[in-house]
């Protein structure tokens, strides 16, 4: 049976940034030390940014074996551990229910190219406001040509993602 997974776009609410901070100082006190960073990732982490109302947030392991560590920790603060055998690079935990989460909290090694990646995008997002302007229009019009089709969104917003990436590594 196939579910929709609808792409909801809201305009920016500045409660997100508050919202990951008050997520940040749970997860450093529950996680073992293992952790050694958390980051503020995608849409919600850019100030203006219309975005799906979901806060993202990436931890840094020194080895992605380390993350089985986190799920009970990470049980008790209301997040399922979510298996996606398609990005083996990333361990993936959700908070709130299935298709309706209210954070999506990802672990990367490191030095891994997809932990780079997610800090290059964001920054350079957040200093670059014409991009960051153009991605958010990008975003509202796959938004209304997918709107129950969530995977294809998020596909279509890949290319115009690799360019930023792109550029960012040029700085």
């Amino acid at each position: 049976m196939y579910l929709v997974q609808e792409v909801v776009i809201e305009s920016y609410n500045p409660n997100w940034l508050q919202k990951f901070e008050n997520e940040k100082k749970k997860i450093s006190q529950n996680l073992p030390i293992n952790a050694v960073n958390i980051e503020h990732i995608g849409s919600t982490s850019i100030v203006g940014m219309p975005s799906k109302p979901i806060v993202d947030i990436a931890v840094s392991v020194n080895n992605l074996d380390e993350a089985d560590l986190f799920i009970e920790p990470l049980r008790t603060l209301g997040y399922e551990y979510v298996p996606k055998l398609e990005f083996p690079n990333r361990r993936f935990f959700r908070k709130g229910e299935s298709k309706k989460g209210t954070h999506h909290l990802h672990v990367y090694e490191r030095t891994s190219v997809e932990w780079s990646n997610n800090l290059l995008f964001r920054n350079y997002l957040r200093s670059h406001p014409e991009k960051a302007a153009a991605y958010a229009e990008l975003k509202k019009h796959l938004a209304t040509l997918f709107a129950e089709d969530r995977t294809t969104y998020t596909q279509m917003k890949a290319p115009f993602i690799q360019s930023v990436i792109d550029l960012a590594k040029k700085e």
